[in-house]
């Protein structure tokens, strides 16, 4: 079996853009934040975007609703900060017609004839063309002493089945403009995107289903030359029981008489329907530890690092957020 990489690798670490994908119901919207706080921990300006019309960024750190434009929604220890930008697309279309075609009044008087609305429904690839380039300006932008804007861009990125359709529309779009601003620009996505500047990072349970859907997202980056970076495994639980104690739990042969004894021993009187029920949930604990190692073994077999962050069974608010960004900066992640 191979061992997987722990850790943040250099590489990863040289990557100024992160995009974040997992399977629905995998936490990648708060692993992005997590993953934003982690990078702006020590000084650095991070910006962390939101691609899916749902604000779940304002949601997360406790914010109202956040306007097309990059806010601050964050401190980190060490004077760092974190900015979000939740990317709208008809204002990202009046600026990119603005930038390139010096349309903006045109521009205007199309959002009030519901033309905007017509074409990203027509051409659904406009939407995704528009939200990369946005994502390419906010990594590429430098301020007046050439110093970029922003030391990293987390980007909370579509699940795992679209993220390579997502990232790639761009490439299509490269192709059929052989010339002209939009050929400009969508080469300098296609680069950025190819480069080792982006790290595509993975969110996953250790369970059947996500996993599966993780390894098949890997193989699809590869296929189509795009860089993944770590496997980030969320809500992580340890194991309860010794490890050589697990394979007959799962097996169901866990003694009850034992059970009673030591719970007497430490002055614990229990019914016997409650041993039986604590029995039950030692199978049932056991059965899931196993399902677990089988998990790390399948992502082992695509060689990528991996980080872990906890199971918090009290849920997911700002204070949560900074206790899985200090669990991230612990494994390396800068």
């Amino acid at each position: 079996m191979t061992t997987p990489v722990v850790g943040w690798t250099e590489e990863i670490a040289r990557a100024r853009l992160h995009v974040v994908t997992g399977k629905g119901g995998t936490g990648k919207s708060t692993v992005a934040g997590a993953l934003a706080l982690a990078l702006a921990t020590g000084g650095r300006r991070v910006l962390l975007i939101e691609v899916e019309g749902r604000q779940g960024i304002a949601q997360l750190f406790d914010t109202q609703p956040l306007p097309y434009s990059e806010e601050k929604v964050a401190s980190t220890p060490g004077g760092g900060e974190v900015r979000a930008l939740h990317i709208d697309v008809e204002a990202a279309l009046l600026e990119y017609l603005a930038m390139f075609y010096n349309l903006g009044f045109a521009g205007r008087t199309l959002r009030k004839m519901g033309a905007i609305e017509f074409a990203t429904t027509l051409a659904p690839g406009l939407r995704d063309v528009l939200l990369t380039g946005k994502i390419k300006e906010c990594v590429t932008r430098t301020d007046g002493a050439g110093r970029h804007a922003y030391d990293a861009v987390v980007v909370d990125a579509p699940p795992t089945g679209r993220v390579v359709k997502f990232l790639d529309v761009t490439k299509a779009m490269a192709d059929l403009a052989k010339v002209g601003p939009i050929k400009g620009q969508s080469d300098g996505v296609v680069r950025l995107l190819h480069s080792g500047d982006t790290a595509v990072h993975l969110v996953t349970l250790l369970e059947e289903m996500p996993v599966r859907e993780t390894m098949d997202a890997v193989g699809e980056l590869d296929g189509a030359d795009l860089r993944p970076g770590a496997i980030l495994l969320n809500r992580v639980r340890p194991p309860r029981l010794p490890a050589r104690s697990v394979t007959p739990a799962a097996d169901g042969r866990v003694d009850a008489t034992r059970v009673r004894d030591g719970l007497a021993a430490a002055g614990l009187a229990l019914s016997a329907d409650d041993v039986d029920g604590l029995v039950e949930e030692t199978v049932e604990h056991a059965v899931r530890v196993q399902a677990e190692r089988r998990a790390r073994e399948q992502l082992a077999e695509v060689d990528l690092p991996a980080v872990e962050l906890p199971d918090l069974v009290d849920g997911i608010d700002i204070g949560a957020l900074y206790e899985l960004a200090e669990c991230l900066v612990d494994q390396g992640v800068r």
